[in-house]
Protein backbone atom coordinates (compact mmCIF):
# COMPACT_ATOMS: atom_id res chain seq x y z
CA UNK A 1 0.00 0.00 0.00
CA UNK A 2 1.46 3.31 -1.20
CA UNK A 3 -0.45 5.84 0.74
CA UNK A 4 -1.29 5.15 4.50
CA UNK A 5 -2.31 7.68 7.75
CA UNK A 6 0.20 8.59 9.90
CA UNK A 7 0.32 9.78 12.96
CA UNK A 8 3.16 12.36 14.87
CA UNK A 9 4.55 11.17 17.97
CA UNK A 10 5.36 11.93 21.26
CA UNK A 11 8.58 11.25 23.19
CA UNK A 12 8.98 12.77 26.58
CA UNK A 13 12.74 11.11 26.86
CA UNK A 14 13.65 13.34 23.71
CA UNK A 15 12.36 16.21 25.62
CA UNK A 16 14.59 15.63 28.74
CA UNK A 17 17.19 15.15 26.54
CA UNK A 18 16.57 18.35 24.80
CA UNK A 19 16.31 20.41 27.59
CA UNK A 20 18.85 18.82 29.63
CA UNK A 21 21.32 19.97 26.61
CA UNK A 22 19.90 23.15 26.59
CA UNK A 23 20.64 23.24 30.27
CA UNK A 24 24.56 23.07 29.37
CA UNK A 25 24.88 25.04 26.56
CA UNK A 26 28.52 26.88 26.81
CA UNK A 27 27.80 30.16 25.79
CA UNK A 28 30.64 31.92 23.37
CA UNK A 29 31.81 35.62 24.07
CA UNK A 30 30.58 38.53 21.81
CA UNK A 31 31.88 42.29 20.87
CA UNK A 32 30.03 44.30 23.56
CA UNK A 33 27.04 46.01 21.63
CA UNK A 34 27.52 44.58 18.39
CA UNK A 35 23.91 43.13 17.74
CA UNK A 36 23.58 41.06 14.80
CA UNK A 37 26.49 42.51 12.97
CA UNK A 38 28.71 39.03 13.71
CA UNK A 39 25.69 36.90 13.25
CA UNK A 40 23.15 35.76 15.85
CA UNK A 41 22.63 38.02 18.79
CA UNK A 42 23.57 36.47 22.39
CA UNK A 43 21.07 38.00 24.43
CA UNK A 44 18.11 37.39 21.82
CA UNK A 45 19.73 33.42 21.68
CA UNK A 46 20.05 33.35 25.19
CA UNK A 47 16.56 34.55 25.87
CA UNK A 48 15.15 32.03 23.18
CA UNK A 49 16.85 29.02 24.44
CA UNK A 50 15.53 29.95 28.07
CA UNK A 51 12.03 29.96 26.61
CA UNK A 52 12.45 26.46 24.97
CA UNK A 53 13.77 24.88 28.15
CA UNK A 54 11.19 26.10 30.32
CA UNK A 55 8.13 27.38 28.66
CA UNK A 56 7.90 25.62 25.03
CA UNK A 57 5.46 23.00 25.05
CA UNK A 58 6.36 20.54 22.01
CA UNK A 59 3.17 18.26 23.13
CA UNK A 60 0.99 21.10 22.34
CA UNK A 61 2.37 21.47 19.25
CA UNK A 62 2.32 17.93 18.52
CA UNK A 63 -1.14 17.95 19.37
CA UNK A 64 -1.93 21.33 16.97
CA UNK A 65 0.24 20.23 14.20
CA UNK A 66 -2.22 16.40 14.26
CA UNK A 67 -5.45 18.64 14.11
CA UNK A 68 -4.40 18.17 10.10
CA UNK A 69 -4.65 14.93 8.49
CA UNK A 70 -1.00 13.20 7.72
CA UNK A 71 -0.49 10.42 5.62
CA UNK A 72 3.01 8.90 4.08
CA UNK A 73 4.02 7.86 0.56
CA UNK A 74 6.06 4.79 -0.11
CA UNK A 75 8.18 4.63 -3.12
CA UNK A 76 11.17 3.61 -4.37
CA UNK A 77 13.50 6.26 -2.79
CA UNK A 78 12.08 6.65 0.96
CA UNK A 79 8.55 7.47 2.25
CA UNK A 80 7.47 11.25 2.06
CA UNK A 81 4.82 12.76 4.71
CA UNK A 82 2.45 14.65 3.79
CA UNK A 83 -0.76 16.60 4.85
CA UNK A 84 -3.73 15.97 2.94
CA UNK A 85 -6.81 18.62 3.25
CA UNK A 86 -10.04 18.05 0.81
CA UNK A 87 -11.89 21.13 0.50
CA UNK A 88 -15.39 22.34 1.90
CA UNK A 89 -16.78 23.80 -1.73
CA UNK A 90 -17.62 22.27 -4.92
CA UNK A 91 -14.85 21.45 -7.46
CA UNK A 92 -12.06 22.23 -5.83
CA UNK A 93 -8.82 22.77 -7.85
CA UNK A 94 -5.95 20.10 -6.58
CA UNK A 95 -2.99 22.37 -5.44
CA UNK A 96 0.32 21.15 -4.20
CA UNK A 97 2.15 23.86 -1.52
CA UNK A 98 6.05 22.98 -1.30
CA UNK A 99 7.96 24.59 1.39
CA UNK A 100 11.80 25.58 1.64
CA UNK A 101 14.55 25.72 3.80
CA UNK A 102 14.99 26.08 6.65
CA UNK A 103 11.12 26.01 6.51
CA UNK A 104 8.95 23.07 6.59
CA UNK A 105 5.53 22.15 6.22
CA UNK A 106 4.99 24.23 9.45
CA UNK A 107 5.45 26.89 7.20
CA UNK A 108 1.54 26.26 5.66
CA UNK A 109 -0.10 25.55 8.88
CA UNK A 110 -1.97 29.27 8.46
CA UNK A 111 -2.52 29.50 4.97
CA UNK A 112 -4.28 25.75 4.53
CA UNK A 113 -7.73 27.03 5.78
CA UNK A 114 -8.07 29.96 3.88
CA UNK A 115 -7.37 27.83 0.73
CA UNK A 116 -9.73 24.71 1.93
CA UNK A 117 -12.31 26.82 3.54
CA UNK A 118 -12.60 30.07 1.89
CA UNK A 119 -16.11 31.06 2.84
CA UNK A 120 -15.11 30.66 6.37
CA UNK A 121 -12.49 33.27 5.90
CA UNK A 122 -14.30 35.76 4.18
CA UNK A 123 -14.08 34.31 0.79
CA UNK A 124 -16.14 32.79 -1.95
CA UNK A 125 -16.62 29.20 -1.57
CA UNK A 126 -15.90 28.61 -5.31
CA UNK A 127 -12.56 29.53 -5.15
CA UNK A 128 -12.18 26.27 -2.77
CA UNK A 129 -8.82 24.02 -2.87
CA UNK A 130 -8.06 20.59 -2.28
CA UNK A 131 -4.48 21.17 -0.35
CA UNK A 132 -1.37 18.71 -0.53
CA UNK A 133 1.63 19.45 1.88
CA UNK A 134 4.34 17.38 1.17
CA UNK A 135 7.38 17.25 3.78
CA UNK A 136 10.72 17.79 0.96
CA UNK A 137 12.84 14.41 1.05
CA UNK A 138 15.38 14.71 3.81
CA UNK A 139 12.66 17.38 5.84
CA UNK A 140 10.86 16.22 8.78
CA UNK A 141 8.73 13.64 8.84
CA UNK A 142 10.16 12.30 5.46
CA UNK A 143 12.50 9.59 5.35
CA UNK A 144 16.11 11.07 4.72
CA UNK A 145 17.46 9.69 0.96
CA UNK A 146 20.03 7.18 1.03
CA UNK A 147 21.45 8.03 -2.13
CA UNK A 148 22.71 11.10 -4.30
CA UNK A 149 20.28 12.82 -7.04
CA UNK A 150 17.34 13.73 -5.27
CA UNK A 151 17.09 17.28 -6.35
CA UNK A 152 14.21 19.69 -7.35
CA UNK A 153 13.65 17.28 -10.23
CA UNK A 154 13.44 14.45 -8.69
CA UNK A 155 10.90 15.72 -6.30
CA UNK A 156 9.14 16.94 -8.81
CA UNK A 157 9.26 13.58 -10.43
CA UNK A 158 8.05 11.89 -7.01
CA UNK A 159 5.22 15.31 -6.09
CA UNK A 160 3.76 13.69 -9.45
CA UNK A 161 3.63 10.71 -8.78
CA UNK A 162 2.03 11.59 -5.47
CA UNK A 163 -0.11 13.20 -6.78
CA UNK A 164 -1.78 10.48 -9.22
CA UNK A 165 -1.61 8.30 -6.32
CA UNK A 166 -4.26 10.86 -4.87
CA UNK A 167 -6.27 10.38 -7.62
CA UNK A 168 -5.36 13.79 -9.45
CA UNK A 169 -4.76 13.95 -13.24
CA UNK A 170 -4.00 17.61 -13.08
CA UNK A 171 -3.33 19.83 -10.54
CA UNK A 172 -1.85 23.00 -9.66
CA UNK A 173 1.59 24.00 -7.88
CA UNK A 174 2.51 26.50 -5.86
CA UNK A 175 5.99 27.21 -3.77
CA UNK A 176 8.61 29.48 -1.96
CA UNK A 177 12.19 29.16 -1.83
CA UNK A 178 13.18 25.42 -2.79
CA UNK A 179 9.12 24.91 -3.14
CA UNK A 180 9.53 27.49 -5.93
CA UNK A 181 11.90 25.05 -7.67
CA UNK A 182 10.00 22.40 -7.05
CA UNK A 183 6.82 23.91 -8.70
CA UNK A 184 8.87 25.24 -11.74
CA UNK A 185 10.22 21.68 -12.19
CA UNK A 186 6.94 20.32 -12.08
CA UNK A 187 5.57 22.78 -15.22
CA UNK A 188 8.96 21.99 -17.26
CA UNK A 189 8.71 17.93 -16.94
CA UNK A 190 4.84 17.97 -16.57
CA UNK A 191 3.01 20.93 -18.10
CA UNK A 192 0.17 18.82 -19.39
CA UNK A 193 -1.02 17.82 -15.80
CA UNK A 194 0.14 21.40 -14.60
CA UNK A 195 -3.16 23.87 -14.20
CA UNK A 196 -0.81 26.57 -13.23
CA UNK A 197 1.75 27.56 -11.37
CA UNK A 198 2.17 30.39 -8.33
CA UNK A 199 5.42 31.36 -7.40
CA UNK A 200 6.47 34.02 -4.24
CA UNK A 201 10.29 33.23 -5.05
CA UNK A 202 12.03 32.90 -8.15
CA UNK A 203 14.70 29.63 -7.75
CA UNK A 204 18.20 31.77 -7.25
CA UNK A 205 19.61 29.12 -9.55
CA UNK A 206 17.14 30.22 -12.57
CA UNK A 207 19.02 31.22 -15.18
CA UNK A 208 16.44 31.47 -18.77
CA UNK A 209 17.98 30.85 -22.09
CA UNK A 210 20.18 34.15 -23.64
CA UNK A 211 20.95 32.71 -27.21
CA UNK A 212 18.91 34.59 -29.69
CA UNK A 213 17.32 37.03 -27.06
CA UNK A 214 17.86 40.66 -27.05
CA UNK A 215 21.20 41.81 -24.46
CA UNK A 216 20.28 42.27 -21.11
CA UNK A 217 18.21 45.20 -19.92
CA UNK A 218 19.20 47.54 -17.03
CA UNK A 219 16.86 46.33 -14.49
CA UNK A 220 18.42 43.12 -15.41
CA UNK A 221 22.12 43.98 -15.15
CA UNK A 222 21.33 46.03 -12.01
CA UNK A 223 19.21 42.67 -10.21
CA UNK A 224 22.36 40.59 -11.26
CA UNK A 225 24.97 42.74 -9.46
CA UNK A 226 22.52 42.79 -6.13
CA UNK A 227 22.98 38.76 -6.20
CA UNK A 228 25.95 38.83 -6.55
CA UNK A 229 27.06 41.70 -3.73
CA UNK A 230 23.79 39.60 -1.25
CA UNK A 231 25.79 36.15 -1.85
CA UNK A 232 29.17 38.15 -0.60
CA UNK A 233 27.59 40.00 2.31
CA UNK A 234 25.21 36.69 3.10
CA UNK A 235 25.81 33.59 1.41
CA UNK A 236 27.64 31.79 3.67
CA UNK A 237 25.34 29.63 4.81
CA UNK A 238 24.30 28.91 1.41
CA UNK A 239 27.96 27.95 0.19
CA UNK A 240 28.80 25.59 2.88
CA UNK A 241 25.54 23.80 2.57
CA UNK A 242 25.64 22.96 -1.36
CA UNK A 243 29.64 22.06 -1.03
CA UNK A 244 30.46 20.56 2.62
CA UNK A 245 26.68 20.17 3.80
CA UNK A 246 27.93 17.11 6.42
CA UNK A 247 30.48 19.06 7.88
CA UNK A 248 28.43 21.28 9.24
CA UNK A 249 25.98 19.05 9.69
CA UNK A 250 27.33 17.31 12.78
CA UNK A 251 27.78 20.01 15.46
CA UNK A 252 24.10 21.20 14.59
CA UNK A 253 22.75 17.86 14.99
CA UNK A 254 24.12 17.82 18.01
CA UNK A 255 23.91 21.61 19.35
CA UNK A 256 20.47 22.68 20.01
CA UNK A 257 21.16 26.48 20.88
CA UNK A 258 23.49 25.90 17.21
CA UNK A 259 20.65 24.67 15.55
CA UNK A 260 18.52 27.34 16.62
CA UNK A 261 21.27 30.17 15.80
CA UNK A 262 21.47 28.88 12.66
CA UNK A 263 17.67 28.31 11.69
CA UNK A 264 16.75 31.55 13.52
CA UNK A 265 19.18 34.01 12.35
CA UNK A 266 17.46 33.28 8.85
CA UNK A 267 14.24 34.20 9.30
CA UNK A 268 15.18 37.35 11.68
CA UNK A 269 17.27 38.31 8.10
CA UNK A 270 14.78 37.58 5.33
CA UNK A 271 11.91 38.42 7.41
CA UNK A 272 9.48 41.47 7.46
CA UNK A 273 10.07 41.68 10.74
CA UNK A 274 12.29 45.20 10.77
CA UNK A 275 14.56 43.67 13.10
CA UNK A 276 12.74 42.45 15.96
CA UNK A 277 11.01 38.43 14.74
CA UNK A 278 8.97 37.49 17.64
CA UNK A 279 6.83 40.70 16.62
CA UNK A 280 6.15 39.16 13.21
CA UNK A 281 5.90 35.79 13.99
CA UNK A 282 5.44 33.96 17.52
CA UNK A 283 8.33 32.02 19.93
CA UNK A 284 5.93 28.98 19.41
CA UNK A 285 5.73 29.10 15.96
CA UNK A 286 9.53 29.23 14.93
CA UNK A 287 10.47 27.23 18.02
CA UNK A 288 8.05 24.49 16.54
CA UNK A 289 9.68 24.29 13.09
CA UNK A 290 13.00 24.19 15.12
CA UNK A 291 12.05 21.27 17.09
CA UNK A 292 10.97 19.73 14.28
CA UNK A 293 14.16 19.43 12.60
CA UNK A 294 16.06 18.66 15.95
CA UNK A 295 13.54 15.78 17.03
CA UNK A 296 13.78 13.92 12.99
CA UNK A 297 17.49 14.77 13.28
CA UNK A 298 16.90 16.03 9.40
CA UNK A 299 19.18 19.37 9.94
CA UNK A 300 21.99 17.31 7.63
CA UNK A 301 19.88 16.01 5.55
CA UNK A 302 18.36 19.18 4.58
CA UNK A 303 21.32 20.69 3.37
CA UNK A 304 22.09 17.92 0.87
CA UNK A 305 19.10 19.65 -1.04
CA UNK A 306 21.76 22.46 -1.60
CA UNK A 307 24.32 20.14 -2.57
CA UNK A 308 22.31 18.09 -4.73
CA UNK A 309 21.03 21.63 -6.68
CA UNK A 310 24.23 23.12 -7.14
CA UNK A 311 24.97 19.90 -9.38
CA UNK A 312 21.60 20.43 -11.29
CA UNK A 313 20.73 24.06 -11.38
CA UNK A 314 17.99 25.44 -12.85
CA UNK A 315 19.44 26.74 -16.15
CA UNK A 316 16.79 26.59 -19.01
CA UNK A 317 18.70 25.18 -21.94
CA UNK A 318 17.46 26.68 -25.60
CA UNK A 319 13.82 25.89 -26.36
CA UNK A 320 13.47 25.37 -22.89
CA UNK A 321 10.17 26.99 -21.33
CA UNK A 322 7.81 27.10 -18.17
CA UNK A 323 4.71 26.95 -20.57
CA UNK A 324 2.06 26.66 -18.10
CA UNK A 325 0.02 30.02 -16.90
CA UNK A 326 2.40 31.38 -13.77
CA UNK A 327 1.86 34.06 -11.19
CA UNK A 328 4.10 35.92 -9.45
CA UNK A 329 3.80 37.27 -5.95
CA UNK A 330 6.85 39.66 -5.28
CA UNK A 331 7.09 40.62 -1.40
CA UNK A 332 9.53 43.14 -0.73
CA UNK A 333 11.28 41.99 1.93
CA UNK A 334 12.36 38.97 -0.31
CA UNK A 335 15.81 38.13 -0.64
CA UNK A 336 16.30 38.93 -4.05
CA UNK A 337 13.20 39.12 -7.08
CA UNK A 338 14.35 39.86 -10.76
CA UNK A 339 12.69 42.07 -12.61
CA UNK A 340 9.86 41.20 -15.12
CA UNK A 341 11.40 41.21 -17.94
CA UNK A 342 14.03 38.61 -16.59
CA UNK A 343 11.05 36.21 -15.59
CA UNK A 344 9.40 36.05 -18.45
CA UNK A 345 12.28 34.76 -20.83
CA UNK A 346 11.51 31.70 -19.03
CA UNK A 347 7.82 31.88 -17.47
CA UNK A 348 4.73 32.59 -18.76
CA UNK A 349 3.87 34.63 -16.66
CA UNK A 350 0.16 35.70 -16.44
CA UNK A 351 -0.22 37.64 -13.54
CA UNK A 352 2.48 39.82 -11.51
CA UNK A 353 1.43 40.90 -7.99
CA UNK A 354 3.98 43.51 -5.83
CA UNK A 355 2.80 43.22 -2.43
CA UNK A 356 2.83 46.19 0.12
CA UNK A 357 4.23 43.97 2.59
CA UNK A 358 5.91 40.52 3.84
CA UNK A 359 9.29 38.59 3.49
CA UNK A 360 10.77 35.67 2.49
CA UNK A 361 8.11 33.15 4.46
CA UNK A 362 5.26 34.35 2.95
CA UNK A 363 2.86 31.33 3.88
CA UNK A 364 4.10 32.44 7.45
CA UNK A 365 4.29 36.10 7.26
CA UNK A 366 1.50 37.14 5.61
CA UNK A 367 -0.88 33.99 4.65
CA UNK A 368 -4.39 36.59 4.03
CA UNK A 369 -2.15 38.01 1.06
CA UNK A 370 -0.82 35.22 -0.58
CA UNK A 371 -4.18 32.60 0.02
CA UNK A 372 -6.20 35.85 -1.40
CA UNK A 373 -3.43 36.09 -4.58
CA UNK A 374 -3.41 32.68 -5.12
CA UNK A 375 -7.47 32.35 -5.22
CA UNK A 376 -7.66 35.15 -7.67
CA UNK A 377 -5.08 33.43 -10.19
CA UNK A 378 -6.46 30.53 -10.25
CA UNK A 379 -10.25 31.70 -10.51
CA UNK A 380 -9.31 32.19 -14.05
CA UNK A 381 -8.06 28.77 -14.64
CA UNK A 382 -10.97 26.50 -12.81
CA UNK A 383 -12.23 25.37 -16.38
CA UNK A 384 -8.78 23.53 -17.31
CA UNK A 385 -8.99 21.29 -13.77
Amino acid sequence: MKLKPFSITFSQREIDDLRARLGQIRWPDEIPCSGWDYGVDLRFLQQTCDYWKTEFDWKLQVERLSAFHHYRYEQDGGGVHFIHERSKGRSPIPLILTHGWPGSFVEMLRIIPLLTDPAAHGGDPADAFDIVVPSLPGFGFSDRPVQGGVNIFRVAEIWAELMGELGYSRFAAQGGDIGAGVSTALGLRHPDRIIGIHLNYIPGSCRPCLEEHPALSPAEEEFLHKVALWSERSGAYAHIQRTRPQTAGYSLNDSPAGLAAWILEKFHEWSDCDGDLYSRLSRDELLTNVTLYWMTQTITSSFRMYYENRKAPLHLAHGEFVRPPCAIATFPKEIATPPREWVERGYNIQRWTEMPRGGHFAAMEEPELLANDIREFFRGLRNQS
